[in-house]
């Protein structure tokens, strides 16, 4: 069997910026074991698998470990995929996913994902987490992600974490975000997933479900302008609507290609 692939650089206007991510179409679902192969073989830090359903498609999301409930870079890479390459017409596309209906429209090279809201809570840091760094949060919440909130840009682009010491705690399919208010942009960001390929990730869409709500509130105001500061670095242009957060970004197309399975 030969199938289509395509890598594109999300969260970025420019190659070897923001989040590399596949993305696979298929006609009809492999195995799930198969995915995750795929998934590993690719090593990044997520493959997007979709098919058509309905008057839209069906999105799933593999790690080179598991299936993840919700990915926004790799949902971008997709529309990228679908809207500059594949050359699908509709305005809006329409993706089923684990974490329900997710839209993305886009203008130019500009793509908007419309996805769910998730408000962080205060919650207490494990103690695994709290020795595992080198700085200490101001605060700490938890939605999906363990959410911790430092004093200044400085913190977050310096904190040295522990890996081997995280590595010894499964929080799949979340992770831990590092947050601040930002100098430039309204707040930063960093976030990290235990016992995972990819330590760091580069840009992650889902992880603004929470960052958006949380600043939008602390700051008073509900568009916002964000930056995660990885090694690669993106930047998201976000809006807070309630149940509902909208996460903006640009792509670029690394590579076109195929592979096989036989």
């Amino acid at each position: 069997m030969k199938l289509p692939i395509y890598q594109i650089d999300a969260f970025t206007d420019k190659i070897f910026g923001g989040n590399p991510a596949c993305v696979v179409p298929l006609e009809s679902w492999l195995p799930d074991e198969t995915l995750v192969k795929i998934a590993a073989e690719n090593a990044v830090a997520e493959t997007a698998f979709f098919l058509p359903d309905g008057d839209g498609f069906h999105l799933r999301w593999f790690t080179p470990e598991l299936e993840m409930d919700l990915c926004g870079h790799a949902t971008l890479a997709t529309a990228h995929t679908l809207k500059a390459i594949l050359n699908y017409e509709p305005e809006v596309i329409k993706f089923r996913s684990r974490s329900g209906e997710l839209k993305v429209s886009n203008t130019g090279n500009l793509y908007t994902l419309d996805f769910p809201s998730r408000m962080p809570i205060k919650a207490e840091l494990p103690d695994i987490i709290s020795r595992a760094i080198d700085i200490q949060p101001s605060e700490v919440l938890k939605a999906r992600d363990y959410f911790l909130v430092f004093e200044s840009e400085e913190d977050i682009k310096n904190i040295k974490l522990n890996r081997l010491l995280l590595d010894e705690i499964d929080l799949a399919p979340g992770g831990i975000i590092l947050t601040a208010q930002g100098e430039k942009v309204d707040f930063v960001s960093r976030f990290f997933v235990t016992q995972s390929v990819n330590f760091e990730d580069p840009v992650t869409g889902s992880a603004h479900c929470s960052l958006i709500p949380f600043w939008a509130e602390r700051l008073g105001k509900n568009q916002l302008n964000a930056l995660q500061l990885s090694e690669r670095q993106g930047k998201l242009t976000c809006e807070n609507k309630g149940e509902r957060v909208l996460i903006s970004g640009y792509a670029r197309t690394y590579s076109e290609g195929s592979f096989y399975l036989d």
